[in-house]
């Protein structure tokens, strides 16, 4: 794989970039010099964060504002990008949600939207941005998953469900692109102080309390690092490594039990 030289950033494209771990992913590339691709649904919210990051000194920023639930959205980023011939050489795919409710409760339509954001635009980005990436012989993907794709989720049960895909996918692809000089790497952080916990309703759950919260910052700086070196699957935080670990030891029907909500 060939080495960046200082005045040779990769290009990177951030999803769900204007909050949380995006947001602080954008930052933490920023401050590494990289120029930036960022895609979130509400142009004025991009605009906002590319003023923040020029000022703070990022050598480019590109805004996109497109809805990734929307099949059509992961298309027209890659068609826009390749008619101004800007090249993406890491693709982060870290746009998700959840919700939280017993899984007969939750309306389908919301469970499908979860699943378009949270798996479909990660397929459609990855299809479109791998192949040229793999042609250059060079690059990396970096996929957000979470620690709740090694476990079953109740009351979380779609999101867990999706975030196993994630993480399934991101593991395979890393043995498929053995000897292509392309990495793929799966950031599984735990509870982390953002948006999302918020808004679905995770701060309910004992384990999600906000004293036992990660901050974005951190976990965006362990991403950064794993990505860069290559690593298959990056865990922030010696608390969710042992969670994890403690996850692949004991059976699913005490893990599951262990988070009911």
């Amino acid at each position: 794989m060939k080495t960046e030289t200082a005045s040779v950033k990769e290009t990177v494209l951030i999803t769900g970039s204007t909050n949380g771990i995006g947001l602080h992913l954008a930052k933490e590339f920023a401050r590494r010099g990289h120029p930036l691709v960022l895609v979130a649904p509400v142009e004025s919210e991009l605009q906002k964060v590319a003023s923040e990051l020029k000022t703070a000194g990022a050598v480019s920023v590109r805004i996109i504002a497109k809805d990734l639930e929307k099949s059509k959205a992961p298309q027209q980023i890659f068609d826009e990008l390749s008619y101004e011939r800007i090249y993406v050489d890491i693709l982060v795919n870290n746009a998700g949600f959840s919700h939280r409710g017993k899984f007969w409760e939750i309306p389908i339509e919301h469970d499908i939207s979860m699943l378009r954001l949270n798996i479909e635009a990660v397929l459609r980005l990855t299809k479109l941005f791998l192949p040229p990436i793999i042609a250059r012989r060079h690059g990396r993907v970096l996929n957000v998953a979470s620690v709740a794709g090694f476990e079953a989720g109740p009351s979380f049960a779609v999101y867990h469900a999706s975030k196993a895909f994630v993480l399934s996918l991101t593991e395979a692809l890393a043995t498929e692109l053995a000897d292509t000089g392309v990495t793929s790497t799966a950031l599984c952080p735990g509870p982390t102080d953002t948006d999302l916990f918020e808004r679905s309703g995770m701060l309910s759950a004992r384990m999600f309390q906000k004293a036992n919260l990660m901050a974005p910052q951190d976990v965006a700086k362990a991403g950064y690092e794993g990505v860069m070196a290559g690593d298959r699957i990056v865990v922030p935080g010696v608390a969710n490594k042992i969670i994890v670990f403690s996850r692949r030891l004991l059976p699913e029907a005490t893990m599951a039990k262990m988070n009911e909500k």
